[in-house]
């Protein structure tokens, strides 16, 4: 199996940890490893860090090759500029197809941002998969987490009728995709179990992939083939620089997941203990949901307050922080944040509120 792994996010709504210049997948916002560390770790046993390909935008591939130094250079993928998702698997199934020439090759899609502490359960849903596609039982392969609360931050996939199982695993069709859809929504799901979390990891075949690209969005596919003719040639910065910046930036959702056939997508799902800390709020959340904890990092105290993450990131300062609920603290050498945890959307608006202005190297 070849795997990607997405790790080109600039994270803004993670600020003042992630930055432009070192975004969340990046930095050890849980533990002593990077969550794309910690991602490539997940997989490297089972599969190979030669099987493995990092998608980034090419300002960042200086740091994956310094925090993952067994990579082969050949498989970091550099965007040159942002053109969305379609545009960046297209570019990866690109790279993919030059590594193999095998069209019922697997490939799974993953990300470097997410959390995870059940790693034996997530492996065995990578094997379910890969199963079911060598088996011919399904073409596309989604993989949510079971959820564990009624969670309005995230996307949701709906349950089809289950088909059956592989390895002792149930698999279902595939129903539908809700993005963050309201609360009362996400708990009347929860309640009724029709729906799981979209971790928005996927797998499927590469000839598959190339296939879905070739017959619903044929203009990009032509131009990716343009590139793609380049890679491992002199001329593919040259392709690369003057096609990529070129492509229609639209979601991977849009371009091509609205399109897949429900007869040829199914659905697994289990306790990975995954999370997406992409909010300050989440990453406490992803640490102790426990409404009544403090999530810490670094030298802070703590008095009569509660829910509260508070990381401090100068070692010879104390963060101390006093009868407060809910409160998101966050000390970096250049920039101290303080937000109530129902206010954490105005970080994003705050932080792209620094373009153009003399803030901007905050950012």
């Amino acid at each position: 199996m070849k795997i990607v792994i997405f790790a080109g996010g600039s994270g803004r709504r993670l600020w003042p940890i992630s930055r432009q210049k070192s975004p969340k997948q990046f930095e050890p916002i849980i533990g002593s490893q990077s969550t794309l560390q910690l991602a490539v770790d997940r997989v490297a046993g089972a599969y190979g860090l030669e099987n493995i390909f990092i998608s980034t935008n090419d300002r960042y591939t200086g740091i994956i090759q310094q925090q993952l130094p067994g990579l082969p250079t050949t498989n970091v993928i550099g965007e040159p500029a942002r053109r969305d998702l379609a545009a960046a698997v297209g570019l990866a199934i690109a790279h993919l197809s030059r590594a193999t020439d095998l069209d019922q090759e697997t490939m799974a899609i993953l990300w470097g941002d997410n959390y995870m502490d059940q790693v034996p359960n997530f492996l065995q849903l990578m094997r379910a998969a890969e199963s079911l596609l060598q088996q011919g039982d399904a073409r596309i392969v989604f993989m949510g987490e079971t959820p564990r609360f009624a969670n309005d931050n995230l996307g949701w996939i709906g349950l089809g009728a289950k088909l059956g199982e592989v390895a002792g695993q149930p698999y279902y069709r595939f129903g539908s995709l809700s993005y963050r859809p309201p609360l009362a929504v996400c708990q009347r799901m929860f309640a009724e179990k029709t729906h799981v979390w979209n971790t928005g990891y996927f797998v499927t075949t590469l000839g598959y992939a190339r296939h879905l690209y070739q017959t619903y969005q044929p203009e990009m596919w032509a131009q990716l083939q343009q590139i793609e003719a380049g890679i491992g040639t002199a001329v593919y910065a040259d392709t690369l620089h003057a096609i990529y910046p070129t492509l229609p930036s639209i979601s991977f959702d849009d371009a091509i997941l609205q399109y897949v056939p429900p007869e040829h997508a199914v659905v697994l799902h289990g306790a990975l203990g995954w999370s997406d800390p992409g909010t300050l709020y989440a990453l406490k959340e992803a640490i102790n949901a426990d409404p009544a904890a403090n999530v810490t990092k670094g030298l802070t105290v703590l008095e009569a307050a509660q829910d509260c993450l508070v990381y401090n990131y100068e070692p010879d300062k104390l963060v101390a922080v006093v009868g407060v609920e809910g409160m998101i603290v966050v000390n970096t050498g250049d920039a101290l944040l303080v937000v109530h945890k129902d206010q954490i959307p105005l970080v994003k608006k705050l932080v792209n509120g620094f373009e153009g202005t003399e803030l901007e190297p905050y950012s």
